[in-house]
């Protein structure tokens, strides 16, 4: 910072140029594009949807309004755009709206550089300071947007003429960035007309006032689809006015979703102990949301939001933990049993639609137990749990249950040579806490492939035996 020039004067003479923000947006874009690197970090599942059309938006230097239902990222993507913006950038010191060396536009700017020249002493601010966001609600303002008379600043003797007694809005704080409104169909309509004039002609009326602030700004919004056409609506010269529209989507495959939820989901430690989580039981809760979204009980318009999946990895995490602690394991490994805790992070996350009270816990039950079926049928060979389901017709009955110790399951396999083979392919090693999720997982898909009977008690703890006893 003590290298870089103080003054206009200075300024001018290093050859710094000043940049609209959107060619300097346009500009880190194409570096980024050429070098190979991506445009925004951290998104998974949008390589060759999203994010093309976004990066065309950008070297178009289009303003851009994001569609997508709740928990698509479009809050990420627009923050993670001021990664675009150049890192530091010079202001006239003291303004409030970011004014250009070069170029002044507040009156107090304007002012001070006609005063003392190239001697009018330069700020620098950095690219996470040039991002406004608002969240739009009913009683949003154009007092909040654009700005308005402070009544402090008349108090104290300033004539209501005098351009000096506006407070600025976010917009015209803004100048120079990135101003990003988040669920815009919420915002009155007659607020929405306000934006017109920052969409297009680039400045900025404030009302009783004959100032014009002609701003630099790229302006970035949210929408969910349900709002846009229902709860509230974009005015057709405010649509009209966004360059590009750009739909997003939730991860069209399980594995994209999985390693979204390794991604998002908080690192639960466990007082040293270590935490592991089989795939298996990692598909399946990415792909209860799968199901989910395609479920008739489930209320699509609202969507299935991939926060779902890291709540319910959370969860399932957690549960384990509390178990690991109680009995004294050295190591945290999920099991199928703890599904059952995930029933408090899911039904607030979806909408159930049925006309029967009570029924969400079951619409919710049966959205795991297919999704285990579908995972088990996928990762299971039937031909490595024939003798295992023969030695079940002869007689066998196993207990299991959210407080049986590991080292009960690992002596359970030693018992059962046919379990062996399954458990080998599911446990990813030979710890009891491994062994005992592959045991689980194993003995509850053939359960739900009806090749055995499982009676559930309410203590969490489960009996299963052959289908024909």
């Amino acid at each position: 910072m003590l290298s870089r020039p103080s003054t206009i004067g200075q300024l001018r003479a290093s050859g710094w140029r000043s940049t609209p923000v959107k060619e300097e947006i346009r500009r880190n874009a194409m570096a980024r594009i050429a070098a190979g690197q991506p445009l925004v970090s951290g998104l998974l599942g949008y390589d060759d949807t999203v994010l093309p059309q976004l990066a065309n938006a950008l070297l178009a230097g289009h303003d851009v309004i994001f569609l997508g239902e709740r928990g698509q990222g479009k809050t990420r993507i627009i923050r993670r755009l001021v990664g675009l913006l150049d890192e530091w950038l010079p202001i006239v010191a003291g303004s409030e709206i970011n004014d250009d060396p070069f170029a002044p536009v507040s009156r107090f700017a304007r002012d001070l550089v006609a005063a003392t020249g190239d001697d009018t002493p330069v700020d620098w601010v950095h690219r996470d300071t040039r991002f406004g966001e608002k969240l739009a609600t009913p009683d949003t303002s154009i007092a909040d947007l654009i700005g308005e008379v402070d009544p402090i600043k008349v108090a104290e003797g300033r004539y209501l003429a005098d351009e000096s007694t506006l407070h600025y809005g976010l917009v015209p704080r803004t100048n120079r960035g990135i101003f990003a409104i988040n669920e815009l169909p919420d915002l009155a309509e007659r607020i929405q007309v306000g934006l017109l004039n920052v969409l297009e002609e680039r400045d900025v009326q404030v009302r009783g006032y004959k100032v014009r602030l002609p701003l630099d700004v790229m302006l970035v919004a949210s929408a969910n689809p349900e709002d846009y056409t229902n709860r509230g609506r974009i005015i057709t010269p405010l649509k009209d006015r966004f360059g590009a529209q750009i739909r997003t989507h939730y991860p069209t495959d399980v594995a994209t979703e999985m390693a979204i939820a390794l991604q998002e989901a908080r690192p639960l430690g466990a007082d040293g102990r270590r935490v592991w989580v089989p795939d298996e039981l990692d598909e399946v809760v990415a792909t209860v949301s799968h199901l989910a979204r395609s479920s008739p009980h489930v209320n699509q318009r609202s969507g299935v939001s991939v926060r779902l999946t890291v709540a319910n990895r959370e969860t399932l995490v957690a549960n384990a933990t509390r178990r690991a602690l109680r009995l004294d394991e050295a190591e945290v490994v999920p099991r199928v049993s703890d599904l059952a805790a995930l029933g408090a992070s899911t039904t607030g996350k979806i909408e159930i639609e049925t006309l029967d009270e009570g029924r969400d816990e079951v619409v919710v039950a049966n959205l795991f137990s297919a999704a285990v079926l579908t995972v088990f049928r996928a990762r299971v060979p039937l031909e490595t749990v024939r003798d295992l389901v023969a030695a079940f017709d002869d007689g066998r009955v196993v207990h299991t249950g959210d407080d049986v110790a590991s080292a009960s399951y690992v002596a359970l396999v030693a018992e059962l040579p046919a379990l062996r083979a399954a458990v080998r392919t599911l446990s990813g090693g030979e710890s009891p806490a491994r062994v005992a999720s592959a045991v689980e997982f194993v003995l509850e898909g053939l359960h739900l492939a009806k090749r055995l009977n499982k009676e559930s008690a309410s203590s969490g703890r489960a009996v299963y035996r052959s289908c024909g006893r």
